[in-house]
């Protein structure tokens, strides 16, 4: 306490004479030159308040920094990945030479057809088929970037005929699949190909979406001779325009759409080339933003914790400037100033890894990306971090600050003896809860969607509310507990509920790190049974897409022989786009974010007398079978409400360039988890009358099904019906399981900022309680304790804690994770024993582990030394 009294002093002892002006120090605010003064020693007693602070800023900064790159990178190159200045879509028709000629006036045109269809090489038990993206170009492809083949060969040459035979390429996972390598011939539908080269890099891959099967590119002429090219196919027609003037775009644009109303084509431009691509990456920017914020909330526990630990180490050189006339808020004054130099320090080194983060995953994983990267420093992302940890310091440290307000003179001659105000003023309280408003409003500002920001912070405040109380719950009930006969249990329930305890602490800091790695869990559990336990007795084993109408039936009966013991389910497909809901353009329409997907692109429509299998009509009546009016549809309930129609309503789609106009006779809620056939609009069968269209086919095998009859009917069907898509619907979750596992680790990953934060914390606050335990020891060792019996009490201290915790951050995590897969993901909820035994066992290693080492080099002290400065 002399030194404490001694530095004190010496700042504050009045001057011995007149300071020749050329001397005399400049008028800084007094707060911040006594801030300064204290700083001369060093940090100590902050790594944690640093370490928390950068950890999140970093998080935050980095994110926002390459999100921003990564978007700027699409912006850049979006004439390239979108193959031209624009792009006009057509679904199951070729556009008219009328609407050709419209397209074609703005520039040059390349035409491009895609379709999945099935791949096949060689014969009989030997024939091998896979599925395929197929994209068929022609001789002006591609018109922006280029196309890198193995062998190096113009595409022109490699796409041309010879003999009988067309050229093809592909991605290198088809080849595999079906076993060929360049010079190889296989089938398309009925065309020839022969395999001529790999694709190694498609510059506009990303503008197409993920795919169910790899890319195999052939000539328009070969899509042709192929006979996949029928009325009603699956074909998507692109037509995309190399500008002769880049800068007419807009205006081109809009008088393609008002010449060709009725075309209703799918319209893309080189602003907005990948747009679920983007949208993608603002979404995962967003939730790793917030995953960024929560590591900064858990962050601000250390915060609270090093400003508290520092000052009450301070007591004595606050209660000197009390004594020699300084007010309550001139000292509240230095330690905010003081407080804030320290947290600019670690918002500064957080914001200089963030902002060199773009540049490492650039310099690491660059190579990796299909689209150029030019990282840069982003003013708005790390101005946002530094905005964020700025109020995360300020609402975690106003209200320790608050409490040094006042801190009595006596404390120079009592600092053992008297606590101090348990709650700062009421300015001080109001300041705090100001801080948090502003982080609150900085949170959902600054979130593209505002509704997941203010449900993210309710769930925050709840976690955070709840393990404070269940902190507080914990005192309270070791405080009642009846006093066991073990002297290390006794002395164990002691210190959970003495004064200073560490419980609170413990709790917080470790709970929200443990709750949100047991909601991934849980969610990462729901999703891995939706996509596996499920299968066998809700899914089909196969559909099959492209069948002609005229062949339906042929089809069907061709499966019953060969699967005498399944189930065959036949409709009628055909694909719109939504014009107009409610009498509202589509356009002018703006739903939640998780229906936006049904006006993004067209939409599968069918057309039914009876009631869909797996629906059930909760609105309206269905119609006759026999039904002869006006068009009339029925509609998706969940999807109506979200689009806010009803009963009676109009919906308008286009259909092979043909409009209709149906009235919603009816709302169905559909089981779309049993994977059976079935769709948002159910039409009555005399809207579609006479248009083309082809079938739609399940199969659904008994018991799920086995692997060598599964690819026993997909060869027959390969070889009998070439023009037929077969997807083993096994084989496409297991894809899309993959992209979901792949997806659950990088925000497995990105979490762990988060519980790393809370380790921080954690170690921070048993740190800070060491002179508390150092005291005790000693105390207790003279008393005549031996080492093994206080190891064992405060083995008992912290593993009673970590398991209580645990046990929270289950309960927490498991209604969060419930919430999330039930009402957002809209899918059967899975509890994972896993989960909830790692929470387990992650709390009670962090806590006693942690917790031990403490308290190891505390009973390592010499008991004369610090009873000498008792």
């Amino acid at each position: 306490m002399s030194t404490d009294l001694s530095s004190a002093a010496d700042s504050v002892r009045p001057d011995s004479g007149p300071i020749p002006a050329s001397r005399r120090p400049a008028r800084w605010p007094v707060p911040l030159r006594f801030a300064l003064r204290e700083l001369r020693g060093g940090l100590r007693g902050f790594a944690v308040f640093l370490a928390c602070l950068a950890l999140g800023v970093a998080a935050i900064a980095g994110v926002g920094a390459f999100s921003r790159a990564l978007t700027d990178g699409l912006a850049r190159e979006g004439t390239t990945l979108l193959g031209g200045d624009a792009s006009f879509t057509l679904v199951q028709r070729e556009a008219t030479p009328e609407e050709y000629a419209l397209v074609a006036a703005g520039g040059r045109v390349s035409t491009i057809a895609t379709l999945r269809a099935m791949a096949r090489a060689g014969e009989g038990d030997a024939l091998n088929a896979a599925l395929a993206e197929v994209k068929a170009v022609d001789g002006a492809y591609p018109m922006v970037g280029t196309l890198d083949l193995d062998p190096p060969k113009p595409l022109s040459a490699a796409l041309a005929a010879n003999g009988s035979a067309y050229g093809a390429v592909a991605d290198p996972a088809l080849a595999d699949r079906l076993g060929l390598k360049p010079g190889d011939r296989f089938q398309l539908g009925e065309a020839q190909l022969t395999l001529t080269g790999l694709i190694t890099r498609e510059p506009d891959s990303l503008s197409t979406g993920i795919g169910f099967g790899p890319r195999l590119m052939v000539s328009l002429d070969a899509l042709r001779a192929s006979n996949l090219l029928q009325p009603g196919s699956l074909v998507r027609w692109q037509y995309r325009v190399r500008m002769n003037d880049p800068g007419n775009l807009a205006s081109f644009v809009e008088t393609v759409q008002k010449d060709a109303p009725d075309a209703a084509f799918e319209v893309r431009t080189r602003e907005a080339a990948a747009p679920r691509l983007e949208n993608n990456v603002r979404r995962f920017t967003e939730y790793l933003t917030l995953v960024g914020l929560t590591a900064l909330l858990v962050g601000g526990v250390g915060v609270a914790n090093a400003v508290k630990s520092h000052l009450d180490a301070k007591r004595g050189v606050i209660a000197t400037f009390k004594s020699l006339g300084a007010p309550g808020a001139t000292v509240f004054a230095i330690y905010l100033t003081e407080v804030g130099l320290i947290a600019l320090v670690g918002i500064g080194i957080g914001v200089a890894v963030g902002s060199a983060l773009p540049f490492l995953a650039n310099a690491a994983f660059g190579h990796l990306l299909p689209i150029p990267i030019e990282p840069s420093l982003q003013p708005a992302a790390l101005a946002l971090a530094v905005a964020y940890g700025a109020l995360i310091a300020l609402a975690f440290a106003l209200w320790p600050l608050g409490l040094a307000h006042d801190v009595p003179v006596s404390a120079l001659f009592r600092e053992r003896v008297e606590g101090g105000r348990r709650r700062p003023r009421l300015l001080y309280i109001g300041l705090t809860a100001l801080a948090v408003l502003a982080l609150a409003a900085l949170a959902v500002l600054a979130s593209e969607d505002r509704r997941i920001a203010l449900i993210y912070l309710a769930a925050a405040a709840s976690v955070l509310i709840l393990l404070r109380l269940v902190g507080a719950g914990i005192m309270a009930l070791a405080r009642r507990l009846p006093r066991p006969r073990s002297t290390a249990l006794r002395l164990a329930l002691a210190n959970i509920h003495r004064p200073s305890a560490l419980t609170p602490t413990i709790v917080l800091s470790l709970g929200l790190g443990l709750t949100l790695l047991v909601t991934l869990a849980l969610i990462d559990r729901s999703l891995t049974r939706e996509l596996t336990a499920n299968l066998p007795e809700q899914a089909p084993s196969f559909f099959f897409l492209d069948i002609q109408s005229a062949d339906a039936d042929r089809f069907a009966a061709y499966l019953g022989q060969k699967a005498p013991q399944g189930e065959v389910e036949t409709v009628p497909m055909l694909r719109g786009r939504i014009i107009s809901l409610g009498g509202k353009p589509a356009e002018s329409l703006t739903p939640p974010p998780e229906f936006a997907w049904v006006l993004s692109s067209d939409r599968g429509v069918t057309y039914a007398q009876t009631l869909p299998e797996g629906s059930r009509l909760v609105a309206g009546d269905w119609w006759a079978a026999d039904y002869a009016g006006p068009p009339v549809v029925s509609f998706e309930r969940e999807i109506a409400e979200a689009f806010g129609l009803k009963i009676g309503d109009e919906v308008t789609v286009n259909v092979l360039g043909r409009t209709i106009t149906a009235t919603i006779a009816n709302l169905r809620d559909v089981e779309w988890e049993r994977l059976a056939i079935n769709f948002v609009m159910v039409f009555s069968p005399n809207t579609f009358a006479g248009a083309p269209h082809t079938s739609l086919a399940t199969l659904t095998m008994p018991n799920g099904g086995d692997e060598a009859a599964e690819r026993s009917i997909g060869r027959a069907v390969a070889t009998d019906f070439p023009a037929v898509t077969a997807v083993r619907v096994k084989e496409a979750l297991t894809q899309i399981g993959e992209i979901v596992a792949n997806l659950l680790t990088a925000i497995r990953g990105a979490s762990l900022v988060t519980l790393l934060s809370s380790v921080l914390v954690l170690a921070g606050a048993l740190a800070a309680g060491q002179h508390h335990r150092v005291y005790d020891a000693v105390i207790l060792k003279t008393l005549g304790a031996t080492r093994t019996r206080l190891v064992a009490a405060y083995a008992l201290e912290y593993a009673a804690l970590g398991l209580v915790t645990a046990v929270v951050a289950i309960g927490a995590g498991t209604a969060a994770a419930y919430v999330v897969v039930v009402y957002v993901m809209k899918l059967t909820f899975a509890w994972s024993t896993g989960a909830a035994l790692g929470a387990v066992a992650a709390a009670l290693l962090l806590t006693v582990g942690f917790g031990l080492i403490g308290t190891w080099r505390a009973l390592g002290q010499k008991p004369a030394r610090i009873l000498r400065n008792l």
